[in-house]
């Protein structure tokens, strides 16, 4: 079974992928982790993300980078959109994506192409998506949790910078954001963790019973 959960920064898909893999006894995969992964080499290298070839380079970053914090960091996010929009790189990281998802008993995996490119055979497909002002406000609250009040960015900044982000993924060429046609969208602009995770797992159970 492979479960595709897309969506926009901060609609909860990776918290949403999470908990539907611990339901269903299967591994996860935060494929934007491996995009973060490769706009985080970008600078460590010197290079620029917006240079096809740089962030090609990058995508032969040493495991142990999946494990440090800095990837979750609001300016690593941004370089991972910068260099998600270069097809060389996506191509690069494709085959790795795929094989994850096809391993054993199946996955789960969240990102912005899950259910369109990398499985588009996927049992079932969430596209969980919430309002820009939601998803500020998540990540505000996130940051101020992380960073302290006086560390955190302004709510503004955050979300002019999960716009831009949205209007970059969604206008890349290879691999746009966008919900497969037959993705189920659940929106979690009104929706705390809790409900949100009871909601995607109905609609995975219902999908489940629907396809025998």
């Amino acid at each position: 079974m492979i479960i595709a959960v897309d969506g926009p920064t901060a609609s909860g898909k990776g918290t949403i992928a999470k908990a539907l893999a611990a339901h269903f006894g299967i591994p996860h995969l935060d494929t934007g982790l491996l995009y973060r992964a490769v706009g985080r080499q970008v600078a460590l290298c010197g290079g620029d993300p917006d240079d096809a070839a740089d962030a090609l380079a990058a995508c032969g970053f040493d495991e142990a980078l999946l494990a440090d914090p800095v990837l979750r960091d609001e300016a690593t996010g941004s370089l991972a959109s910068r260099v998600s929009i270069h097809p060389a790189v996506r191509a690069a990281l494709f085959e790795r994506q795929r094989a994850f998802a096809t391993q054993g008993a199946g996955a789960v995996l969240d990102g912005r192409d899950i259910g369109t490119v990398i499985a588009p055979d996927a049992t079932v497909k969430l596209f969980v998506t919430a309002s820009v002002d939601a998803r500020a406000h998540r990540r505000w609250r996130e940051m101020i949790g992380r960073l302290g009040a006086d560390s955190a960015p302004p709510l503004a900044t955050i979300a002019a910078d999960l716009a831009a982000r949205d209007a970059r993924d969604a206008g890349r060429s290879s691999a746009p954001l966008v919900a497969a046609p037959d993705a189920v969208m659940l929106d979690t602009s009104a929706l705390d963790a809790a409900g949100a995770i009871a909601a995607a797992i109905a609609i995975v159970e219902r999908a489940i019973a629907a396809k025998g």
